[in-house]
C-alpha cells in the first residue's frame, strides 16, 4: 500500500509540516523523505536545536527547510488571522503566545496553503494535535465531526479500525457519520470496504443501550444509497470467521470477511487496534484523521522512525487524493 501511495504523490511537491522538527525520529523520517523526493518537509523548531540533533542522529539537513516561529517575519499576519478565524475567543496576545508553540504554528501554516498538511504528535499528546485542526482548520463541509482509523498490515493482509483514538462515546449519530468517514478513507487506500459494526452482540444475542446505539446505527446505514456492503450489530468473531458466520449470520454479505471494523466506543477501539499490533503482529499505520478540511495527522508518542515515514506518506497522499 506504501509504495502504491508514493507512486501517486512523488514529484508533486507535496509539502507536510512536522510540528517536532528536533525530535530524532522525526528528523530522521524527515530526511529519508527528503533525499528520496517524495515530499517536502519542512521541520519545525529551533534551528539550532534542528541541526544538533541531526549532528547527534548521523543525518545531513542541508537543503531542507526549517521554520522557529520566534524567526517567523509574516507571524503578525499569521496572528490577525487566527484571531479572525478564533471569532472572539482569542484576543492577540492569546493567539501570539499559542503561535509560539509549534502544533499551532505548523496548523496555522496548513490554513494559510503554506503547507498542504502536518504531521505531529511525537511529543505532543492527541489533543494537542486535534485541537488546534478543530480550531483553526474545522470540518469539511458536510461533516459534523472528526474522526479516526487504523490501517493495519500484515502478511499482504489489509485491515481498518475506527474510531480508535477521538470520539469517546459516538452516538447513533456519530456512529453513522464515523462508518461513512472511514469507508471513504478505506476506499481512496485502495481497499475496497466491507464494513462490521461491531458489538458483544450478533444480531440481538444480546441486549443493552450500546448493542441498541450499534443496531441503529446499522439500520440508518443499510436504509442509505451506500457504494459500501455494511453489517451489524456483529461480534468480532463472526465479522472475520466464516464459520462462526455460517452459525451466527448465514444471510449477511459481509460476516466473515470484514476488513473495516467500527467500533461502539473509544475504550473498544483503542485496546483492539492495539491487540492487533501487539500480539497479532499487525503494523498499524494511524492514527489517519478524517472530516477536516486539510490533512492534519497524529502519531502515537510510542512511534519510530518508520512509523513517522509511513505516515507522513499517508499525510501527503490525503492531500493528493483529497480525502
Amino acid at each position: 500500500m506504501i509504495s502504491s501511495l508514493i507512486g501517486k504523490i512523488k514529484g508533486k511537491r507535496i509539502r507536510i509540516v512536522f510540528t517536532e522538527g528536533s525530535d530524532s525520529r522525526v528528523l530522521k523520517a524527515a530526511v529519508r523523505l527528503h533525499e528520496e523526493g517524495i515530499l517536502n518537509p519542512v521541520l519545525l523548531g529551533n534551528r539550532a536545536e534542528i541541526f544538533g540533533c541531526a549532528k547527534a542522529s548521523g543525518v545531513n539537513v542541508d537543503g531542507m527547510e526549517m521554520l522557529d516561529p520566534y524567526e517567523y517575519k509574516e507571524l503578525p499576519e499569521m496572528i490577525t488571522k487566527m484571531v479572525e478565524l478564533r471569532k472572539g475567543k482569542m484576543d492577540a496576545d492569546t493567539c501570539h503566545k499559542l503561535l509560539l508553540q509549534t502544533n499551532y504554528f505548523g496548523t496555522m501554516l496548513v490554513q494559510m496553503g503554506y503547507a498542504d498538511g502536518l504531521l505531529g504528535g511525537a511529543t505532543y499528546s492527541t489533543a494537542d494535535t486535534v485541537r488546534p485542526a478543530l480550531q483553526l482548520i474545522k470540518a469539511r463541509p458536510g461533516h459534523s465531526l472528526v474522526s479516526s482509523c487504523f490501517i493495519l498490515l500484515k502478511n499482504g493482509r489489509q485491515l481498518v479500525m475506527g474510531d480508535c483514538s477521538i470520539n469517546i462515546n459516538p452516538n447513533t449519530d456519530e456512529l453513522v457519520e464515523i462508518t461513512l468517514q472511514t469507508a471513504s478513507t478505506v476506499r481512496q487506500f485502495g481497499i475496497e470496504p466491507k464494513v462490521g459494526l461491531l458489538s458483544y452482540s450478533t444480531y440481538g444475542s444480546a441486549k443493552g443501550e450500546s448493542v441498541a446505539k450499534v443496531q441503529e446505527a446499522s439500520e440508518r446505514l443499510k436504509r442509505m444509497p451506500l457504494d459500501f456492503e455494511v453489517d451489524g450489530e456483529m461480534q468480532f468473531d463472526c465479522c472475520v470467521s466464516d464459520e462462526v458466520a455460517k452459525l451466527k449470520a448465514p444471510h449477511s454479505s459481509v460476516a466473515g470477511s470484514v476488513n473495516t471494523f467500527i467500533f461502539p466506543n473509544i475504550d473498544a477501539g483503542n485496546i483492539g487496534y492495539k491487540i492487533a499490533a501487539r500480539l497479532g503482529g499487525y503494523e498499524a499505520i494511524g492514527p489517519i484523521l478524517q472530516g477536516l478540511n486539510a490533512p492534519i495527522n497524529d502519531l502515537s508518542r510510542g512511534c519510530n522512525e518508520e512509523e513517522v515515514y509511513k505516515m507522513a506518506i499517508v499525510t501527503a497522499a490525503q492531500k493528493g487524493m483529497n480525502i
